[in-house]
């Protein structure tokens, strides 16, 4: 559930918004992936033990870029099939752009970032490149944008629609950790709210296998997928692309990639806009307890709407997953619904009012006939999981990225010690979201670079900073603190009073505020409140 990592495919009122990984990693639409169990194709290198990664103190030293890759011509192609899915429509153009590896040796290896393109279909009035990132981190942009397009088709008059697969994602060198049968057992055998010294120990074994796996497949990489990396890449792409300045919309842990950007080259920033937007200020440790916060808030506010007390509601939902902890519900497939995926099931409808019909039938389900269908269906949609079985990788980036940022690396009894501030806050996501904070990066193979991204950009234009009041993934109060940090008159803060993960195209007068922004250029007023 976590803003930065597992906020993974929240799906926001345009079905556009990704989100994080671990239980609270996904809210699986994205292609699946067949089972991977040996390195993917295009790495360079062998796996090997993973150095720190070259972080944004290193800045000032980072040699310029060859004129091979500044000056590289894209070779625009129809797009084909990705893995479990259809390929784009013949509007849609794909290529890739080589990026260094490590950008400390920008003349040495590369790896090749995939790129999707919808050309704006009023070329005399072309104001250039809008590029896209949907959130994980993990989401493929050249998977999802194609899908989502149709929530962008004002843009697209005068934007080129362009998206892409950071590095370490999907195409562009992709993370793989795990095979389809491994994700599957930890699925089903792995306690994530462990209540005894054995289930802790499972949890955390299985926590450092994970990032030996990762380790195993994809090393040649892992040290270098943080965000500082991807912020690089995003200015290569705006200079291969031809635009003079950036002209960016970030969702989710975009946010977090966008104000990287901004701090590393605030002089390149044109139009932004940052929606959902994770809070820059919060470490690991912060970051769940933001996510507790804001998932409790949400669940408050549908037993609100289905005509509940919150506290009770809670209250009875906590003592239904403490009975599943005890004795798994059966379902059709064969497979059994543990409190694991009971929780991550309860956790997907939240992210958008749409689906808090869903969330109904699948409780109503679980307490009155004793069988866990509809939450297992949630779960697996979340977790990235086809009707065959198979899993797609998104958590597998999503825990590469955000490990590789983040030096948080919480012991159990760091976490342990949580858990009463936690079960506060939330009876029924604390518990999770406390214990995540030991398990997600244990014995990680690659150092993490900072605390909290450094996302402060005097000198750049107006960013406009979308946040949401019931926003569960990404608490609204992260969308102010991202506005303080860019700095007086770069943060435009603009306040949309709703329900769910991402404003734009669920909202009128945020979707008419940041057309007028990108197309026209009208900054709203700082502290502008849609409702």
């Amino acid at each position: 559930m976590r803003a930065h990592r597992r906020v993974r495919r929240a799906v926001a009122s345009t079905g556009s918004a990704l989100l994080a990984a671990g239980l609270l990693a996904g809210c699986g639409l994205l292609s699946t992936e067949p089972d991977v169990s040996e390195p993917a194709h295009g790495r360079p290198g062998d796996a090997s033990a993973a150095p720190a990664p070259t972080g944004l103190k290193d800045s000032p030293k980072t040699p310029e870029l060859p004129s091979a890759l500044t000056s590289q011509r894209l070779d625009w192609q129809r797009c084909q099939a990705p893995r479990g899915g259809e390929a784009p429509g013949s509007v849609w153009r794909c290529a890739s752009v080589d990026v260094p590896l490590d950008y400390a040796k920008p003349a040495g290896e590369t790896l090749s970032v995939a790129l999707v393109r919808k050309q704006a279909r009023d070329q005399e009035r072309r104001l250039g490149s809008l590029l896209f990132n949907f959130g994980g981190p993990g989401g493929s942009g050249v998977g999802t944008l194609p899908r989502s397009a149709d929530a962008y088709a004002k843009l697209n008059s005068r934007y080129d629609l362009v998206s892409f697969d950071p590095r370490g994602v999907a195409a562009s060198s992709g993370v793989r950790c795990r095979t389809d049968k491994e994700q599957e057992q930890a699925h089903r055998s792995v306690d994530l709210t462990p209540d005894t010294p054995a289930e802790e120990t499972a949890f955390i074994e299985d926590a450092a296998d994970f990032g030996a796996g990762c380790e195993r497949r994809s090393g040649a990489v892992l040290p270098h997928v943080g965000t500082v990396n991807a912020a690089r890449d995003l200015d290569l792409i705006r200079e291969v692309l031809g635009d003079e300045k950036l002209s960016y919309f970030g969702f989710s842990y975009g946010t977090q990639l966008g104000g990287t950007y901004a701090h590393i080259f605030p002089h390149r920033v044109g139009r932004t806009v940052l929606d959902a937007v994770v809070d820059p200020t919060a470490d690991g440790t912060g970051h769940a307890r933001n996510q507790t916060l804001g998932f409790q808030r949400a669940l408050d506010n549908y037993l609100k709407d289905r005509g509940q007390d919150p506290k009770a509601g809670s209250e009875r939902i906590a003592r239904l997953l403490a009975r599943i902890d005890r004795s798994p519900l059966p379902t059709d497939s064969g497979r059994e619904l543990s409190e694991s995926l009971a929780i991550t099931g309860i956790v997907t409808p939240l992210y958008s009012e749409s689906s808090w019909p869903a969330l109904t039938a699948a409780l109503d389900e679980a307490e009155n006939n004793g069988t866990g269908n509809g939450l297992l269906r949630l779960a697996d949609s979340y977790n990235g999981r086809d009707e065959k079985g198979r899993y797609d990788t998104q958590s597998h980036s999503q825990r590469a990225i955000s490990c590789a940022d983040s030096i948080s690396r919480p012991t159990v009894d760091e976490a342990r010690a949580l858990l009463p501030e936690f079960r506060k806050l939330s009876p029924v996501f604390g518990p999770f979201l406390a214990w995540d904070t030991a398990g997600w990066c244990a014995q990680w193979p690659v150092e993490g670079e900072h605390e909290t991204p450094e996302t402060s950009a005097p000198g750049a234009g107006p960013i406009l900073v979308v946040g949401t009041t019931g926003d569960p993934a990404t608490p609204y109060e992260g969308a102010r603190r991202m506005a303080d940090e860019l700095g007086k008159d770069v943060g435009i803060l603009l306040t949309n009073k709703g329900e769910g993960h991402g404003a734009y195209g669920g909202n009128d007068c945020v979707t008419s505020t940041i057309d007028a922004y990108f197309l026209d250029g009208k900054v709203p007023e700082d502290g502008r409140t849609c409702s």
